[in-house]
């Protein structure tokens, strides 16, 4: 039987084991800080570096429509201003085999939008004044609009954070919002030319399911050599290898421990083999860019696949808006 004295014993070897535990996962998140950046990025929610390996980024919602050239110690250098854009809600950037940037307009929250946007422009070291103009992509899915009589809820991948580059299409992971949450992210495809296009489903992987603001899916970026594949959240990288065709979620999947959970929103490859990543601040928490090594980090395999097979053939078809 439990006396007094020994559920106290417990209860002070349980604290001292959070504590400790808290303070590694702190110690893990820090250890691979590199900058924290300037006041004017508190919001930074897509990354990029450009052809001359300098590092590129835009806030979330609410700022200008303006990228953000950053020095070595995260202050900003220059910024480019998009005429012909507006930010309602950015949320991540990828660069396509020609180093055109990709803005991806289509933060979703509420599920009051049905065509989504992504800007597409000349990569910023091309761009010689602090203006540019963009092509405009415009997509959409039956998903992102609910029905008259379905409840806006149910209808769980109309928030889309998340978006890459691969062989002339863009693919997009979307934000789950359902309740109670299953944790899934969709992978959809769509062309990556100015156009209006329809959605088209690929696969869905399941990230984590206790609390949803872990799981979900913030950002996504491709290694220059298009092999690697990683998907941020909250506390994790999910790393993807080996796929089929442009089935992501069907090759080798393993997971990264990133340490403490901050609100992590973004992430670029800056080598094959260097992943860069950053933080909101949140509650006076964040506002950094860390970095790892994939060949020094731990990476838990989640599932190995077959044999890589050949890839397949990519078509997308434009629609027109309705």
């Amino acid at each position: 039987m439990l006396t007094k004295k020994s559920i106290y014993s417990l209860l002070i070897i349980c604290f001292v084991a959070f504590v400790s535990l808290l303070i590694y996962r702190t110690f893990l998140l820090n250890s691979t800080k590199f900058v924290s950046f300037d006041e004017q990025l508190e919001e930074i929610s897509g990354i990029e570096f450009d052809k001359k390996q300098q590092l590129w980024a835009i806030n979330d919602g609410g700022d200008f429509p303006r990228l953000y050239q950053l020095d070595g110690v995260g202050k900003v250098e220059r910024s480019i201003k998009i005429e012909n854009a507006k930010n309602w809600d950015w949320e991540d950037m990828t660069q396509d085999d020609f180093g055109h940037f990709f803005i991806g307009d289509f933060g979703n929250n509420d599920n009051d939008r049905q065509w989504l946007t992504i800007y597409k422009i000349e990569n910023p070291t091309d761009i010689k004044s602090d203006t540019t103009r963009a092509e405009i992509i415009k997509f959409t899915n039956p998903e992102f609009k609910a029905g008259l009589d379905e409840n806006v809820r149910k209808n769980a991948h109309y928030d889309v954070e998340a978006f890459i580059y691969f062989k002339r299409s863009l693919y997009l992971f979307t934000k789950n919002r359902s309740s109670p949450f299953d944790g899934k992210t969709r992978l959809y495809r769509i062309g990556d030319y100015a156009g209006n296009f329809k959605a088209q489903y690929i696969n869905e992987f399941s990230t984590c399911t206790i609390i949803k603001e872990l799981c979900w899916v913030t950002s996504a970026a491709l290694s220059p050599d298009r092999s690697k594949l990683v998907l941020l959240d909250s506390e994790r990288l999910w790393l993807f290898e080996n796929w089929q065709g442009d089935d992501f979620f069907s090759g080798d999947i393993y997971q990264i421990d990133l340490g403490i959970v901050t609100q992590k929103e973004a992430v670029a490859f800056y080598t094959d083999n260097i992943i860069v990543f950053t933080d909101e601040v949140f509650s006076g928490i964040g506002g950094n860019g860390y970095v790892i090594k994939l060949d020094n980090v731990k990476k838990k395999l989640i599932r190995k696949s077959g044999k890589k097979t050949s890839d397949s053939s990519v078509n997308t078809q434009p629609i027109r808006e309705k």
